[in-house]
């Protein structure tokens, strides 16, 4: 709650708009502060120093951006910022149902023994359901200014998954590709990105049609906006990129085992009908990959956060690999290049 208090704020453009260190009073008068909330404002930037949010130093006691905070700072970059996408995280709608979890666990003790007669969390799928009322969807089809900060927050995390595998070392997976379908692409972020950096890659966003038709026409010809459904059809290309954001809106980690491999067999249809060569892109959680302590605890944390917000999970290995058997592909090649997320290149 002090980080999100924090972002907010804008405590980090605060300090970054006076050159990357600010006092207290400094962020009083940057932030438009009465001077009364100055004893928890010095709470707040003191805790989240010792997390290493910020850095405390200096006989005037100045909070300096840290690698993390310089994440939520907006420098108009075509990375962006990452202050929504941490939002959504400490977003009110979202911590309720963490909060309430015991109570989900526990309802569902006297589901099926003829005893759970007015029991609302017995016949709840999630946490988030017995919180609210409906599944995520719902909840977010009947706000739409909760659906609008959702997007905005799924868009900021693609702008910097992306922007990492264009720059990093995982920019090899799309040598040689001329042509990739995002598929549940959105507003294009992510196909945007590869399509800007990667000029003769041709990119196409392929989404529901109330998804395409409210994302309109960006009118720069950057990418081919097509509607339609993924569990029919996806339009041939070189390459079919599936990939994760923050949690329970990638392609695959929410659809249950069954529906992963009718997604995956459409996705081998796509990529066989031009050239056998082609391949399928994941970026997503694979359980246990990462060689850093960090990482691997994220990817637990994120695993129990999916099935208290939906009823689906994160994958291991060898239930990627079950998947991508079932859907009739021969060969696939992990690169744990993202942080806790992989890049995950699967061939027919």
């Amino acid at each position: 709650m002090a980080l999100r208090c924090a972002v907010e704020l804008g405590v980090a453009d605060a300090i970054h708009r006076r050159g990357g260190a600010a006092s207290l009073d400094d962020l009083l008068a940057e932030l438009s502060l009465d001077a009364s909330r100055l004893p928890c404002l010095r709470a707040v930037m003191r805790a989240l120093a010792a997390a290493g949010v910020f850095a405390e130093g200096g006989s005037d006691v100045e909070y300096r951006l840290t690698a993390v905070s310089s994440l939520l700072v907006d420098d108009g970059s075509d990375r962006g910022s990452l202050a929504p996408a941490t939002l959504l995280f400490v977003a009110p709608p979202f911590v309720t149902p963490v909060v309430n979890l015991t109570e989900w666990v526990l309802a569902g003790a006297g589901a099926g023994d003829g005893n759970s007669s007015g029991n609302s969390g017995a016949a709840a799928a999630t946490a988030f359901e017995m919180a609210h009322g409906g599944d995520i969807w719902g909840v977010l089809g009947r706000d739409a200014a909760l659906g609008g900060f959702f997007n905005d927050a799924l868009a900021s995390d693609t702008r910097f998954v992306m922007d990492m595998a264009i720059r990093g070392s995982a920019a090899k997976v799309l040598e040689g590709i001329l042509s990739l379908v995002d598929v549940a692409g959105g507003a294009g972020a992510a196909a945007r990105a590869v399509a800007a950096a990667f000029r003769g890659v041709r990119c196409t966003v392929l989404d529901l049609p109330q998804v395409i038709d409210a994302v309109g026409d960006p009118g720069d010809g950057l990418v081919e906006y097509v509607a339609g459904d993924m569990m029919e059809f996806i339009p041939p290309a070189d390459a079919v990129l599936l990939k994760t954001v923050s949690y329970a809106t990638d392609v695959l980690h929410d659809w249950s085992d069954q529906d992963c491999v009718n997604i995956l067999k459409r996705c081998k249809e796509a990529i066989c009908l031009k050239d056998a060569r082609g391949k399928v892109i994941v970026i997503d959680i694979v359980l246990g990959s990462s060689p850093h302590a960090i990482c691997s605890q994220t990817q637990l944390w994120l695993d129990l956060l999916m099935l208290t917000i939906t009823t689906r999970k994160e994958r291991t290995e060898k239930e990627w690999s079950r998947l991508f058997k079932e859907a009739g592909f021969s060969q696939y090649k992990t690169r744990p290049a993202l942080g806790h997320l992989s890049i995950i290149e699967v061939f027919p």
